[in-house]
């Protein structure tokens, strides 16, 4: 089991959440996620980090899988410019790769930002640290665990 995955999983079993991690295989997609763990595209929850143009920190947006983010709209979320967070950024403030950054798990505290489509679903799957791996949660869960605000961020 990988750094990343083992951190994620402490990271629920701190917060009383016991849930299945799934392997998915080859998927890389949300819609292939979405299949993997048998769910609607929207029930995937995407981690999108941003850079701050402004901070220079990485800036989560946890979206649905089927929604994209409108960078005006996060940009005035988060109250700054957001530009392209390269793999560096997002390596140094979450300690995961891209494709598998996980919302909870990171090696140091992100502001994070919430899509209210993911409340409208009972169970949710996310990233739990590997492109490769998945986990599900119930998503009023995410503001606790995540310290994400509830914000309108997609196009």
């Amino acid at each position: 089991m990988s750094k990343s995955l083992k951190r994620v999983k402490k990271a629920l079993q701190d917060a009383g959440i016991e849930t299945e991690i799934k392997e998915l295989g080859l998927a890389r997609t949300a819609q292939q996620a979405a299949d993997v763990a048998g769910c609607e595209l929207d029930q995937i929850a995407k981690s999108m980090i941003f850079k701050g143009e402004k901070s220079g920190e990485a800036i989560l947006f946890l979206t649905a899988g089927g929604n994209q983010v409108d960078t005006a709209k996060a940009s005035a979320v988060a109250g700054e410019a957001l530009g392209k967070a390269d793999a560096a950024l997002i390596r140094a403030q979450t300690g995961f790769a891209i494709g598998g950054v996980a919302p909870v798990g990171h090696l140091n505290p992100i502001r994070a930002f919430l899509d209210p489509r993911l409340l409208e679903f009972d169970t949710i799957w996310a990233a739990a640290g590997t492109p490769h791996h998945i986990f599900e949660l119930h998503p009023r869960e995410l503001p606790r665990l995540t310290g994400s605000q509830v914000a309108d961020f997609t196009c």
